[in-house]
């Protein structure tokens, strides 16, 4: 078939155009949905003198056969043929003239039909040239019905669980055939089919499958369906049916003796919703004080021993009953505190008033060891510090003080016990009156019979050997500012008082 029309193809454009300039313009190809108007233009060019137009004939070429469709003649008129009487017509009011004019004789196809795809040929028959023609293929698009369903209205989720189809998006009758794909959060499967029908269409069918659950309940499920570059979409919720989910609400894990407002809750999420609840304990029966409303067990009174067990709540839909069991135990005293029992704002304020107390001695208290720890280092600076004293032996100072070159000194003495080690002498005897354990100075007779003091260490800055040896401050100032003391030191009173 396709050959012979490739053949048929090439003899027209051979034919279409003869050697004398005669030709016949046509669009190589059209197309159009069933049910629309489509035009298959067709233009004789002249020659020029131009040549006689005896008739132009239309027809369908389809499987290699020839179908009369239309025909235009000078002398006897317009013809539409069956099956094309009523959908076929010439656009150019001027063919059906009775002095036609037949260079322009396109035909306009009404409520087009899927049998009207086919190749059509118009062909002119002219004189002396003799028959000019040329063709156009009309193709014939079917827009396909699309439509989404839901396999059964309610969708009931039982055990064991089970896969099942539960929506179907069909696309019928289309030409050429759809595409169909699914957007959805479910996780379920798709399946394909698809079917050819005798007028050439093709219809495709998919369904989804899931297995039916409390979480595919109001799932969005989605039909997208791609035809040619449109897309149509459509779109269903689920509505499964299920047992109640059940679980217990109101135990803490801090039920203790004496706590008020205690209570138990049974919670389902089920579709259709629940109608009954029922409560009771295991191997036993409710407490006395217990109240029950719809869902819910209310204590009455403090809470003691007897609240204790294990609590069952069934609850029950028109699909089944399902349980929810939790287990109370009373303890003497609370875990933590209790959600609402905050403290008074009387305690609150005590309490931070308390703090700041505290905070304060806390802060004397370190102030008045750091003034204690500065008074006592001033204090130990001062108080016999033998950096404040100065010695003085032999001539130095005897003859301003009147001192006497080696006054007399207890054999033993000893300083207090705050005194720094290097104040306490030690034994001292000889008859020279010196003599230190600590310090061999027999071997410096010498240096003992010379007369030297010390100073402080800030003041032997000012004095090199020669001073120290042999010069003096004034004997008066001397004497006015020091004082002997029992060891054979001298004292400063400015240094001392200061």
């Amino acid at each position: 078939m396709t050959m012979c029309v490739g053949m048929w193809i090439l003899l027209l454009v051979l034919h279409a155009q003869g050697g004398d300039g005669q030709m016949v313009q046509m669009d190589p190809s059209k197309s159009g949905f069933v049910g629309s108007q489509v035009e298959l233009r067709c233009i004789f060019i002249n020659s020029n003198p131009p040549v006689k137009i005896s008739q132009v004939t239309w027809q369908k070429l389809l499987n290699g056969t020839k179908q009369n469709v239309a025909i235009a003649n000078p002398a006897l008129g317009v013809s539409v043929l069956p099956p094309f009487k009523e959908r076929v017509s010439f656009k150019q009011a001027a063919v059906r003239h009775r002095t036609p004019l037949l260079e322009d004789t396109t035909i306009v196809f009404s409520n087009l039909q899927l049998s009207d795809e086919a190749a059509y040929i118009c062909e002119y028959t002219t004189f002396p040239a003799g028959n000019r023609e040329n063709m156009v293929n009309l193709t014939v698009y079917a827009r396909p019905m699309t439509r989404m369903t839901l396999t059964t209205p309610t969708i009931v989720a039982r055990a064991p669980k089970r896969k099942m189809t539960v929506a179907t998006c069909v696309s019928a009758n289309g030409k050429p055939p759809s595409l169909i794909k699914w957007d959805t959060r479910l996780k379920g499967e798709a399946t394909f089919q698809e079917t050819r029908n005798q007028n050439g269409t093709v219809t495709v069918r998919s369904n989804y499958v899931v297995v039916p659950s409390r979480e595919t309940h109001k799932q969005k499920l989605t039909c997208i369906v791609t035809y040619r570059n449109e897309k149509i979409t459509d779109s269903v919720v689920l509505n499964v049916q299920y047992e109640p989910e059940v679980k217990i609400e109101g135990f803490d894990g801090n039920w203790y003796l004496n706590r008020q407002n205690v209570q138990l809750t049974c919670r389902a999420d089920a579709n259709p919703p629940v109608t009954i609840y029922q409560w009771k304990l295991l191997n036993g029966s409710l407490p006395s004080n217990v109240e029950i409303k719809n869902n819910t067990l209310f204590f009455k009174g403090p809470v003691n021993y007897d609240l204790a067990g294990t609590y069952v709540c069934d609850a029950t839909n028109g699909i089944g009953t399902r349980t929810g069991v939790v287990d109370v135990n009373i303890t003497e005293f609370p875990n933590n505190p209790p959600p609402g029992d905050d403290l008074p704002q009387e305690q609150h304020n005590a309490g931070a008033a308390i703090g700041g107390a505290v905070g304060g001695v806390v802060l004397l208290t370190v102030a008045a060891i750091l003034l204690f720890v500065f008074l006592r280092r001033r204090q130990r600076t001062f108080k016999g510090d033998y950096s404040t004293k100065k010695h003085v032996f032999g001539n130095g100072y005897s003859k301003a003080g009147g001192l006497p070159a080696h006054p007399p000194m207890p054999k033993n003495h000893q300083y207090p016990d705050d005194s720094d080690d290097e104040k306490k002498p030690a034994q001292i005897s000889g008859p020279g009156g010196f003599e230190a354990s600590d310090h061999d100075f027999d071997t410096e007779q010498e240096d003992l019979k010379r007369p030297y003091f010390t100073v402080d260490e800030g003041e032997s800055r000012e004095y090199d050997e020669r001073t120290l040896a042999f010069k003096y401050e004034p004997e008066s100032e001397i004497a006015d500012d020091m004082i002997s003391q029992t060891d054979g030191s001298v004292i400063s009173k400015k240094e001392w008082y200061v």
